[in-house]
C-alpha cells in the first residue's frame, strides 16, 4: 500500500539524488551536456528537462500546480538554459518535499481523473498509483542521466535509495 510516508520518503529521496545529478551534470561543459547520446530524450539536458517537465505534469494534476504549457515531444528544449534548469529543478523539488508533507491517506486512496494528451482520451487511476508512477518516471529518467553522465566521466555518489535516505 502507498502511504504519506513512501511520498514524503520518495520526495527527500528524488531532492537528494536531483542535487547530485545536477552537480555532477554542472561540472561538465554545456557541450558534453548537449550532445545527443542516443538517449530516448537524447542529451543529459534533454533527460533533464524532461524530468523537469513530467514532474511539472503530475503536480499540475495531483496540486493544481500551473500547467508547463509545453508538448511531451518538445520537453528536451523546455528550459534552454542549464542555471535556469537547474535552478526550476531545486525549486520544484523544495515545493514537492512540502507538498508531500501534505498527502494523507484518503488523497492517496481516492481516484484521480484527467485528460491524457499522450493518449488522446480521459483516464481515471487511483492517485497512490499514479504517485508511484511519477516517482518511478524520475527514477527511470535519472538513471538514464546518471549513466550519461557517468560516461562523460563525472560521478554522482551512491544511489541506492537505502543509502541516499536513511
Amino acid at each position: 500500500m502507498i502511504t504519506p510516508d513512501f511520498a514524503r520518503t520518495m520526495a527527500a529521496y528524488n531532492a537528494e539524488m536531483n542535487r547530485r545529478l545536477y552537480g555532477a551534470a554542472a561540472r561538465l561543459s554545456d557541450d558534453i551536456r548537449r550532445a545527443d547520446r542516443g538517449a530516448f530524450w537524447g542529451s543529459i539536458h534533454g533527460t533533464l528537462a524532461h524530468l523537469l517537465w513530467g514532474d511539472g505534469n503530475w503536480m499540475h494534476r495531483f496540486a493544481g500546480w500551473p500547467a508547463n504549457g509545453v508538448h511531451m515531444r518538445n520537453s528536451p528544449e523546455w528550459q534552454p538554459d542549464f542555471t535556469e534548469l537547474r535552478a526550476a529543478r531545486m525549486r520544484m523539488d523544495t515545493d514537492i518535499i512540502d507538498w508531500a508533507k501534505t498527502v494523507e491517506q484518503s488523497w492517496l486512496d481516492s481516484d484521480l481523473v484527467w485528460y491524457s494528451a499522450a493518449l488522446g482520451r480521459e483516464l481515471r487511476r487511483q492517485r497512490g498509483f499514479l504517485l508511484t508512477h511519477m516517482f518511478n518516471h524520475q527514477t527511470h529518467h535519472r538513471g538514464q542521466a546518471h549513466a550519461l553522465i557517468t560516461a562523460a566521466g563525472e560521478q554522482t555518489g551512491d544511489t541506492d535509495l537505502f543509502i541516499v535516505v536513511p
